[in-house]
This record gives C-alpha cells, structure tokens and sequence, in this order.
C-alpha cells in the first residue's frame, strides 16, 4: 500500500488541501505533478515541494488544454481532483441561475473533463480521489447551489467505481477548512466567521488542509477501498 516510485497528480495543487496533499505524496517516496491556473501560484508551490515535484498551468474546464496535460505527464498512478470554485453559494431566493451554472463550470465539469480525459493514460488498479465539500450531506442555509454541486459528483462514485475498475474511485468530504477559499473575507470577519463555526463543529475546530490531505492519502494508499465518500468534517454534518 506504499505510494513510492508512484506517480501522483493533482488538479489544484497549488495551495490549500491540494498542496498539503503532494507534501504528503512527496514525503511517503511519490512523484508528484501539481497543476492549477495560477502560474504564480505555482511557482510558490512548486518551492515548497521537493526538487523532483513537477508542475503546469491548466485550466480544467478546458478539454484541449487538458488533453495537451495529460498526453505531456504520460502514464500515471493517482489523480487527486481538488479544484474550487467559489459561485453557486447563496440564498436560494436570490440566487441566480447563470451563477449555478459558472459554480457547475468550474467544479462539476472540471472535474468531469479530467476524470475522462485522464482515462487513456492512468495505470489500471490505480485510482481517483476527489475533494467534494460536506455541503452535499449538511443542510447550511445558503449552500443549495453547492449541494447540487458536490451532490452531483458525491452520487457519481458508486457507479464510477463498477464502471472504472480496475481504477478505484473514492471521494474525501471535507467540513469547514481553514483555505485560501476563505480569503475572501477580511482576517478580522474570518476571524470571526471560524470563530462562531469551531463553536458548531463537535470536535471544536476548524479543519486544516492537513487533515484532510491525510484522509485522502489513506485512499490513495488503500488498494482495498473503492466507491466511497470519506466525511471529513470534524462531525458537523451531526448537527
């Protein structure tokens, strides 16, 4: 169940749970391809990694430009889908269709457009582990649009993983993250938004891309477990 001499690579390994994600597979004797959109991103992350860690810019809604990736990485062991996108939250009175659609865009498809085009060159009896969010299991007032989101890919695993095999495909659910997705907000009202949340979650914190990162090495390295949903969520979808 060792990842060493295996090849892993991760779609939004520039930062965040997909970063501590190749830390990880670099550390356990794993080659590493990390791509994401942001070419500064990149050269960032790539510093952090080891010297043998490669890395590209792509755009995942793009099926060329993914085509080009993955016929340039060759053969391979492990794909790791932990892309973000940040529309399709919101009340649902007010959210507004075209909104949805950009959220499907930029996580749904993208995840979809590398699954499939990764298919020619990942190993058999390798596997596929994507980051959805606990959204598509936890009812937060808000988060309809990211429920049908992560809810759509969530409901693919079980059917992916009769139809893909020998490659497994397992998914990692994570609750509340401490990532550049929250970003958005200023230190102070982040502060005070992760504040309030750690008070809801049982285990009474905020998640670290770590935590996460080390349930998704588990399926990477688990040659046993395929078509399945690991919560990550520090319990509160128990709430």
């Amino acid at each position: 169940m060792s990842l060493k001499g295996q090849r892993v690579i991760i779609m939004g390994g520039t930062s965040g749970i997909g970063l501590a994600v190749a830390k990880d597979a670099s550390k356990a004797g794993a080659s590493v391809v990390i791509a994401g959109r942001d070419e500064v991103k990149l050269k960032n992350a790539i510093s952090e990694l080891p010297a043998d860690a490669e890395g590209a810019v792509v755009d995942a809604v793009s099926i060329n430009g993914l085509k080009e990736f993955f016929d340039k990485c060759g053969s391979f062991d492990h794909l790791v889908m932990s892309l973000s996108g940040k529309s399709g939250g919101g009340p649902f009175a007010s959210l507004k269709a075209e909104q949805l659609k950009q959220g499907f865009e930029s996580k749904f498809f993208a995840y979809f457009n590398s699954m499939q085009t990764c298919l020619k060159t990942i190993r058999p009896g390798g596997s596929i582990v994507l980051v959805t969010a606990s959204s598509a299991r936890t009812s937060f007032p808000g988060t309809s649009g990211l429920a049908a989101i992560n809810g759509a890919l969530e409901a693919m695993i079980p059917t992916l993983a009769l139809e893909l095999k020998p490659v497994r495909i397992n998914a990692v659910s994570p609750g509340i993250i401490d990532t550049p997705w929250w970003n958005v907000y200023p230190d102070e009202q982040k502060k005070m938004v992760f504040s309030k949340m750690a008070s809801d979650v049982p285990v009474g914190r905020i998640g670290r891309p770590e935590d996460v990162a080390h349930a998704i090495m588990f399926l990477l390295e688990n040659t046993f477990t395929t078509g399945i949903v690991l919560e990550c969520d520090g319990g509160i979808r128990l709430k």
